[in-house]
């Protein structure tokens, strides 16, 4: 337990170190973000640097390492994450060159991010990752091949999920925290509980140590990125953020638990589809803008309250998902 706190630490400390040193080199090469004109409330948010999941997310991997960190599962979901930041990268590089909002065509992402998922399918299913518990209870339910299908369904809606609740101060990086402090209790308390079911113990003890690390960058880019956020983490962090929540939930066979500790990032995606399906039939709005956090704050609430009742109510959905193993 104690090594996880220091990890925890350990990274924290890189990421506030790396996030002094690459903030002023974002400004320096104008990596700024280009914020959409109709985000009345974001215009003074024009040209803050983006691209910060640079330095947390490597200062996590170093971290990881540093500390003694092996395993497989947690090698192949570094590879996982930093596929998805390079597709972020990709995007906000496009983005910052072309001076608008708008980076890979949004075919070209879903390519990118269906090639990763798949390969991720396979890797779960030819390691006979295809157990699954059951939330809320001891149980456990094996997919099989339908494994593949599943995995690569989840990845892709993770981690645009996670993308699209990147849209105000502290809130995707605040959730996401919460989202891997909790899955690192469920994963260890598994541990304990499933050792006749799984044999996977220091696997499973190495992804709470990567889930420890990446808790320790997401806290230090917490000091650059709550309100009023003098750096985002761009695509090249969300994406790969969601990568990383997707793989170790997923490695781990909690691939169930992640509509329950990610229920703010599902609401998200869920405000978006509903959004858009609503007025293609009707052209009318069901909220005023989507995601619905963009609603919120067009009805008056600011950003560090959605963001930590956003961070609250995964804490609360957390909570909930350990309360059959205690």
């Amino acid at each position: 337990m104690k090594i996880f706190f220091i990890a925890t630490l350990v990274s924290l400390l890189f990421t506030v170190i790396l996030g002094k040193l690459t903030i002023p080199i974002l400004k320096r090469i104008k990596a700024g973000q280009t914020i959409l004109h109709y985000v009345e409330t974001h215009k003074n948010k024009n040209g803050t640097p983006t691209m910060g999941g640079l330095f947390f997310i490597i200062s996590a991997i170093i971290t990881f390492y540093l500390m003694g960190g092996r395993g497989r599962l947690a090698l192949v979901a570094c590879c996982i994450g930093l596929a998805f930041m390079l597709v972020g990268f990709i995007d906000d590089f496009i983005k910052i060159k072309h001076k608008k909002n708008e980076g890979l065509k949004p075919y070209q992402k879903i390519l990118f991010q269906l090639s990763i998922s798949l390969i991720a399918g396979f890797f779960a299913y030819v390691n006979k990752i295809t157990i699954f518990y059951l939330p809320f209870s001891k149980n456990v339910v094996d997919l099989g091949v339908f494994t593949i299908p599943l995995v690569a369904l989840i990845f892709i809606a993770i981690t645009n999920s996670v993308n699209l609740t990147d849209g105000l101060d502290g809130l995707a990086s605040g959730v996401s925290c919460i989202y891997l402090i909790f899955i690192s209790i469920i994963i260890s308390l598994q541990t304990s509980l499933f050792t006749s079911i799984v044999n996977l113990n220091e696997e499973y003890v190495n992804l709470v140590l990567l889930s420890s690390s990446l808790v320790g960058g997401i806290l230090g880019f917490l000091i650059f990125n709550v309100s009023k956020a003098s750096v985002f983490m761009g695509d090249t962090g969300s994406l790969s953020l969601g990568g990383f929540l997707g793989s170790i939930s997923i490695f781990s066979s909690n691939s169930l638990f992640i509509p329950i500790l990610g229920i703010m990032f599902v609401i998200s995606s869920i405000s978006v589809i509903v959004q858009v399906l609503y007025y293609k039939k009707t052209k009318k709005r069901i909220i005023l803008m989507a995601p619905i956090h963009h609603h919120f704050q067009l009805k008056g609430y600011s950003e560090s309250k959605i963001s930590f009742i956003y961070s609250l109510i995964t804490g609360v959905m957390g909570t909930l998902a350990i309360l059959s193993y205690i």
